[in-house]
């Protein structure tokens, strides 16, 4: 079944605006293993088991059904003003269907720490804008530029970060900064120490040896949700289910040693070095001999 877009609108680049339409970037279900809450067992003993519900519920009058819920804000203890949709409404920009590119930065131009888990594939939206959303993409990947933007997305206004991937355009949401702490609210958490120079060379070398030509993400799994899988099929069968086996680490007492046994650990793990062809070993070791007796 094909995917469906979740937003049609526009990226505006200067006077230059291209009709897009967007594709949410996380799988259905995630793949994941999802749990229900059940009622479990009574003050009497009886297992129940029925599914938990919830409901929307008014201390004075009960449940309550959605046509009879308003929005509202608290201005003080059990005070609020009510705000209508119509009234929210007329505060939204006459075009807010329009992304507008607000600058082009380097790649790592915003923190990491501003990305959230929202990610959005833009594609264009009929033949009018092919020509001109590959000029962007073509732009951004020759310039290695990414873009900061800012329009109204599934009825808020969100900032994001526009990049090219080949040739696709992935909207990564944003964070706002006033929706994140400070770092500087915890540095004062974080000596200053002085770290030897022996150790940081071993530390170097590690990390040489840990850094991989090429780096595939796609081939990690969530482990954690496997085991969780096996489990369930354990009980389904009624059988019982093997504890996943304890990894306690061991303090670290002396880093230098920790470091060169670290090491150690990741050389033996790397792959075996290329084998070289029996013709070119023969020549090398004559090559060797020769040098050794003239």
């Amino acid at each position: 079944m094909a995917a469906r877009s979740v937003w049609k609108g526009h990226v505006r680049f200067s006077l230059v605006t291209i009709p897009v339409k967007a594709y949410t970037g996380t799988a259905t279900g995630g793949g994941r293993v999802h749990l229900n809450q059940l009622h479990g067992k009574l003050p009497s003993g009886e297992e129940c088991g029925a599914r938990i519900r919830y409901m929307k519920y008014c201390p004075t009058h009960g449940e309550v059904p959605n046509n009879e819920i308003v929005s509202g804000y608290q201005v003080a203890k059990d005070q609020y003003v009510i705000i209508d949709t119509a009234e929210v409404d007329k505060l939204r920009p006459a075009n807010e269907r329009a992304i507008g590119i607000e600058a082009f930065l380097d790649a790592d131009a915003i923190e990491p720490r501003y990305y959230n888990d929202k990610t959005y594939y833009l594609v264009p939206d009929g033949m009018a804008g092919k020509r001109s959303y590959a000029l962007l993409v073509r732009l951004m990947n020759e310039e290695k530029k990414i873009a900061f933007a800012q329009g109204v997305f599934q009825n808020r206004e969100q900032i994001m970060a526009l990049r090219a991937r080949g040739r696709l355009l992935v909207a990564n949401f944003l964070s706002y900064a006033d929706e994140l702490k400070n770092p500087a609210e915890f540095e004062g958490e974080v000596p200053e120490v002085e770290v030897p120079r022996q150790e940081m060379d071993i530390a170097r070398t590690l990390v040489a040896q840990l850094t991989p030509e090429d780096f595939d993400i796609s081939s990690y799994k969530d482990r954690y949700e496997e085991r969780l899988q096996q489990l369930i099929e354990a009980k389904v069968a009624g059988e019982e289910a093997l504890a996943a086996p304890e990894e306690e680490p061991a303090p670290v007492i002396n880093l230098m040693e920790a470091l060169q046994k670290s090491l150690q650990e990741a050389q033996a793990a790397a792959k075996p070095a290329k084998q070289v062809a029996p013709g070119t070993a023969g020549k090398r070791a004559a090559a060797s001999r020769k040098r050794k007796t003239s």
